[in-house]
Parts: C-alpha cells; structure tokens; sequence
C-alpha cells in the first residue's frame, strides 16, 4: 500500500533552483564577511538547556528539546537545539580563552531551530549569518558604529527590495524608564518590543497594568521618536524626562548615526521604539525591515551584550561584544514564495555535452572532462535520443550551452548557444562561455 507524502510545516525544502538562490546569497555574504576581516567558526547544533535559556524568559517557548532512546536520565537527556547563533557563540569564546586572539571578529552561517508558529518568513528551522565582535575587558563603540554600515553594505549588493536599518540603544530606554521612575525594566522593555505587532493601543493597555497613565503617555512618545540623523535628540529632551544612563544612550546613538553618514540615504535611521526582546542586549540594538514587506518584521537584527560572555565563562571577567545577524531563509522564503526571485537554470552546468550514441559516450565524457579542467561546468547527456529531445531537456533546465561532437571527425565540434539559438564551430582547447553564462545568476522580479 503507497503512503502519501506529507510536508512538515516550518521546515524549508528549496527545489534545485532556489538552492541555488539560497547558495549565492550565502556565498556573497560570506565573501563580505571576509572582505571586512571576520574569521569563520562553527559551533554544535545543540546545547545544555541551560545555557539555551540563558536567553530570557521566553525561552523555553522556543527550544527544541532533543531525546533518544538511549537517554534514560543521563546528562544528555538535557540537550536542545540552538535557537540562534549568538548563545552558542558566547559558550564557544568561554571555553576557548586561551586559544582566541582578542578581539575576536567571527562570522557564522548556519542552521538554527526555533519553536515558531509557522507562517510566511517565519520557520521552525532557518540559516541565518552572524557577525560578532567580542573582546576582553571593553570592546570600543568604533564596532557598534561598524556593523550596521557592514550590513547595509552586504545587503544592498544582494537582488532583494531596500532593507533599511533601525538602530536604538537599551541604555537610552532603560535610562528614560528609569527616569520616569519605573522599576520594572525588563517587562517594561518587553512590551514595548511588541509595538508593531500589538500597535499603540495594545502597548498602551499591557503597560497600564504596572505604569501610570503620566508614564505610558511618555513612553509611547518617546517610541514615535525617529531621524535618519541627531535630530531624535532633541525629540528626547523636548520629553523633560532625565537620567544619566539616558545621556549615555542618546550620546552612543549620535555617535552610531553620525559614523554612518556614508550609506545609502534612509539606509540607517534611529527608530527609538526598537527595543529587541532578547535580555541579553545591553546597548545598542539593529533590526532591518525590507521594503514593501515591513509586516514581516526583522529580516536582520542584533545588539551589544555586555555580560553573555561572561555568564558563560562564569568567572566575573568581562567579555563585551556586539553583533548582527541576517536571516537568510526569512528573505529568500518570502521572495521565492511569492515568484520575485528566481534563479536563471536549476543546475550549475553551463555545458551539455549532446550524446550521438552509445558508441561515442566515451568521448562525450572526454569532453566533458577536458571542459571542467578548465573551471566550465559540465554534465552529459545520459541517453542517445533525437537531438532535439536532448535541447529541450537543457531548455527546460536552463543550460545555456549545448555541445556537439561531429561522429565521423572527433576533432570537429560545434557548441548551440541556447539564448540566441545559433550553432557555430568551437575548439575544445580555447572555448569559452560568455561571462554572464558562467554561473547562474540571480533576478528579483518587481510584484506586479
């Protein structure tokens, strides 16, 4: 009896094309990530619950718990799946101190899995790339001011809609709430990260269970704050709220704003209702919305921490550090979902070597050989049928060469260029496709 084949939802299986598109943003980001320094790591898939949880009280909502049948009360019986790649990161640089040259600037691509309600951009299981800065003692605000310029950078190279970045600092949140008098920091910042979720009136009804009416009022002000410049300062002081942890925050965000100056204009803006809900963040906070699809939420995000690392290392020693992540499979989920991304074939090969029979496969596979010395890629058609059945299968795959050998003069070639449809002559030892054939290549198409 066949059984029907059922998906598990939350969990992206691409087809050969979109792995294609999923392989290229992650080759080009990475090739970045390099380009300004960053050194590649990897850590496990999973980690003692109570380092996961570390994260917040939330946190239990989103790990995946892992069992197996062997795990009868032993220690790894107490093992999830990381949920993101900062966490573990930070467990990373605890237990190798003596190995790591600070600071240490790292990059990191991969799979994460968090316990998610399924919907569009959102997965139980995603590839995300993280950058991070960590040092010993203090990290300089010069890293804070970089990152989001890297990340602009990286992301406006790549064939997706205009991502802007909005920058805040927890500093200058919990030293408003503090100037007004609050106590509760942390659920207060919590709400708030729910603004555009729950909206004005949603935040004003949760926060009215512990503030009075004076301090919501203020608050909701201060989260309609936004620049793409200083100018939120003033905005801030017009509210008569003081604090010196207030001061310090609004005077590291000036510096993050005014050290930017140089990107795409709207590329970087101070939204002061941006609070990240992840307790870990201490300073500065990033997340980026991609335009036409601002209802997704973040498609990049991150912040400073101060203390991850050293909870991790569990001596008291400071290890600070500040990071960004992009969440690689919520941008392409939604681009691809919706057909505004496609990839021009759904195979690397440039070439189809045309098979004229069984008698001559050993040469087709000389040629292709000889094809992929030379860095072309290659594959060779597996059957001798008609040759215009062989062309509609590299039509329908998007190889935009096919090679022909003549049979009765094995030196004597011809190569099909499928976009214009025209065979001409072609040495083996010096042929080459056209530059923009090469490889395949990514188009983001406009909806419409």
């Amino acid at each position: 009896m066949s059984r029907a084949v059922s998906s598990i939802s939350g969990f992206p299986e691409w087809l050969p094309e979109q792995q294609i598109a999923q392989d290229q943003f992650i080759a080009h980001v990475r090739r970045k990530f390099e380009l300004h320094g960053f050194a590649p790591i990897e850590t496990r898939a999973v980690e003692p619950l109570t380092t996961l949880q570390q994260k917040g009280a939330d946190a239990d909502k989103q790990i995946y718990v892992l069992q197996h049948s062997g795990a009868d009360g032993d220690a790894e019986a107490q093992l999830g799946l990381h949920f993101d790649l900062t966490v573990p990161f930070a467990r990373f640089v605890a237990e190798r101190l003596d190995a790591l040259t600070f600071p240490l600037k790292r990059y990191q691509i991969q799979r994460a899995w968090r316990g998610e309600r399924p919907q569009e951009g959102r997965y139980r299981e995603f590839v995300q790339a993280d950058i991070d800065v960590v040092n010993r003692g203090t990290l300089p605000l010069i890293h804070d001011i970089e990152l989001p310029g890297i990340l602009i950078e990286i992301l406006d190279e790549l064939p997706i809609p205009p991502v802007t970045v909005l920058v805040n600092n927890r500093k200058l949140m919990q030293g408003f709430c503090e100037g007004l008098g609050i106590t509760d920091l942390v659920g207060t910042l919590r709400i708030i990260d729910k603004l555009d979720k729950i909206g004005p009136d949603g935040v004003r009804a949760q926060l009215a269970a512990s503030c009075s009416e004076e301090q919501v009022g203020k608050l909701l002000s201060l989260c309609r704050i936004s620049s793409d410049d200083a100018s939120f300062v003033d905005g801030v002081r017009a509210l008569a709220v003081t604090s010196p942890l207030l001061d310090e925050g609004l005077a590291e965000l000036v510096a993050v704003m005014e050290g930017n100056r140089h990107v795409r204009r709207g590329a970087l803006r101070a939204s002061l209702h941006i609070a990240r809900g992840l307790d870990y963040y201490t300073g500065t906070v990033y997340e980026g919305t991609m335009a036409g699809f601002e209802r997704l939420g973040a498609v990049c995000s991150g912040g400073r921490y101060d203390s991850l690392v050293g909870q991790a290392h569990g001596r008291g020693e400071a290890f600070p550090g500040v990071g960004v992540s992009i969440g690689i499979t919520r941008i392409l989920g939604v681009l691809m979902g919706r057909g505004l991304l496609v990839a021009s074939r759904q195979t690397p090969a440039c070439v189809m070597v045309a098979l004229n029979d069984d008698a001559h496969r050993d040469d087709a596979m000389q040629i292709a050989r000889t094809l992929r010395a030379r860095g072309i890629p290659t594959e060779v058609f597996h059957e001798p049928i008609k040759f215009g059945k062989q062309i509609r299968y590299a039509q329908r795959k998007g190889i935009p060469y096919v090679w022909f050998q003549d049979p009765e003069v094995a030196t004597r070639h011809q190569v099909r260029d499928m976009s214009q449809g025209a065979q001409v002559d072609a040495d083996l030892a010096t042929w080459a496709p056209e530059a923009q054939w090469e490889r395949p290549t990514i188009t983001r198409k406009e909806p419409g």
